[in-house]
């Protein structure tokens, strides 16, 4: 029963059963612990924290020792002060660290007068403790750091029990250990909500399920993982996740143990130790969905569509390559491969899967037609190809994936590569923008300024502007002035041009844009 009730029901038992606790006797209390550790999950030591025994003691403790109980204070508040100011000149370090600079910086400050200590409470600074620095300065600290730290979360706790597996731990497992990961369908922007892809690779044989979230939700993954030992052939033995808080909660860790599931973790920052199912973001997912953006719950409908069709193409025909050994000569790192196979292939082969599953797969591969398979998946695409960048809130239903005429497919095969790229997911939408063209303020004096030019060539474009505004001052004002000097420029550039090469010049780019229509 440990840890399947709310916070809000350990927190109500915590308040009936302290009371108890209070007024119970040593023997009575062993009792109540055993009760509520095994009620709440708690460990036996945090509930002793929580029933107050330790408080208790601690509050007992506060101001002047009692003749014959507890413990004298030994650093008193000028110790502390030292402390404070050591703390700060040695650029706020750790206890640890500033012991041992205690012996450099105090016979420093105090040679230059910075620091006056008597001898008694100099002593006791040179034989403090890192410990005892921590506990004395942990007020200063916390004020100084703007407050209290974040408390850890109950996910902490949760990542703290699921223990770490790496790359090198798996010793070449049975089928049914699968590691577990998140596509992100959020296009480039993770901003909103967006459809994410469960992925789950087999580990031994490569088998792979896709299953789309809508939501990101603990309960949406136990749904998920559900749905997933379902489809695949074997039974399922330990899931491996990242530490996503999304697969770090107590839900999904929860529902894992209590299905018989080993729950695992891969280190943080270290994708390698979920090299297979890293493999299959890619090799899978993208190249199935592509890297677009899909919102609301008619993209995750038209993405299981999807992941139905492809699962039995990727796992009962497509070959993968899977690593045999790895090994180190120099600076050169060598790896050898097993024959690529398809993972219905390594399923049938192994000795861990069962006759009846062996069985079931060899139905599913002598009934599975692959052209048709394809066949499915490209009408798929296609009608998820229509939902690439629409947003949620504006998606409209559409009809689904027309019926797919097989004999029209497969004759299309033959010449589908002169088409180009197949997949619609990967083809980006086109959209047709008109050319911006604005009015320029030099429309209609172009002509004018470069027959002034020709006459004066040195004439600046200041003169230039102020006849203009002479000729029409309720169009032309200062602001003006940097336009007519980029004309001016590009107008006299053109005049060099045609002195040195002796004939017309080539209009630019620059000037072929500010010509006059």
């Amino acid at each position: 029963m440990a840890r399947r009730i709310s916070m809000s029901t350990r927190g109500e038992l915590l308040e009936v059963v302290r009371e108890r606790y209070e007024a119970a006797t040593r023997t009575e209390r062993t009792r109540i612990l055993d009760e509520f550790t095994a009620v709440a999950g708690y460990h036996r030591k945090h509930a002793i924290r929580l029933l107050g025994a330790v408080e208790r003691r601690q509050e007992e403790r506060v101001g002047p020792a009692s003749p014959g109980k507890g413990r004298a204070r030994v650093y008193g508040p000028e110790i502390r002060e030292a402390l404070i100011q050591l703390w700060e000149v040695s650029d706020r370090v750790c206890g640890k660290r500033l012991r041992p600079m205690v012996r450099v910086l105090l016979p420093a400050m105090e040679r230059h007068g910075r620091l006056e200590l008597d001898a008694a409470t100099r002593a006791k600074l040179l034989r403090v403790s890192a410990a005892s620095i921590d506990r004395l300065l942990g007020e200063v600290r916390r004020l100084a750091g703007g407050g209290r730290r974040r408390p850890a979360g109950f996910g902490t706790a949760v990542r703290r029990s699921v223990p770490v597996r790496t790359f090198n731990d798996w010793r070449d497992p049975a089928p049914g250990w699968v590691e577990a990961d998140f596509v992100t369908h959020g296009g480039t922007s993770v901003a909103g909500a967006y459809v994410q892809t469960l992925v789950l690779t087999d580990v031994a044989t490569g088998w792979t399920e896709c299953i789309p979230l809508v939501v990101r939700e603990a309960e949406m993954v136990v749904h998920a993982l559900g749905r997933a030992r379902e489809l695949f052939p074997f039974p399922l033995r330990g899931l491996d996740f990242d530490n996503d808080s999304l697969f770090m909660n107590e839900a999904v860790v929860g529902w894992c143990r209590a299905a018989g599931l080993e729950v695992t973790r891969s280190r943080a920052y270290r994708k390698n130790d979920q090299a297979w199912v890293e493999q299959k973001n890619g090799a899978v997912v993208r190249r199935l969905v592509g890297y677009g953006r899909f919102e609301g719950v008619l993209a995750g409908e038209a993405l299981a569509r999807l992941y139905a069709a492809s699962r039995l193409h990727g796992n009962l025909f497509q070959p993968s390559f899977k690593l045999r050994e790895k090994r180190r000569e120099g600076a050169r790192v060598l790896k050898r491969y097993h024959a690529p196979e398809p993972p219905v292939a390594r399923a049938l082969s192994h000795v861990a899967v069962s006759e009846g599953d062996k069985a079931h797969l060899r139905t599913m591969l002598a009934n599975a037609d692959p052209v048709l398979l394809l066949a499915e998946i490209r009408s798929a695409q296609a009608h998820l190809g229509q939902r690439v960048d629409e947003r949620g809130a504006g998606a409209e239903r559409i009809a689904g994936p027309a019926p797919v005429n097989i004999e029209r497919f497969a004759a299309s095969l033959k010449v589908a590569w002169c088409a180009g790229e197949r997949r619609p997911t990967h083809r980006r939408r086109y959209i047709r923008r008109k050319p911006l063209v604005r009015p320029s303020i030099m429309d209609g004096v172009r002509e004018r300024i470069t027959a002034w030019l020709e006459v004066q060539p040195a004439l600046t474009a200041v003169a230039i502007l102020a006849r203009l505004r002479e000729a029409d001052p309720d169009r032309f004002q200062a602001r003006h002035e940097r336009t007519v000097q980029r004309f001016v420029k590009l107008r006299r550039a053109a005049m060099a041009r045609d002195v040195l090469l002796g004939g017309p010049p080539v209009p630019t780019k620059t000037e072929l844009r500010i010509q006059p229509a």
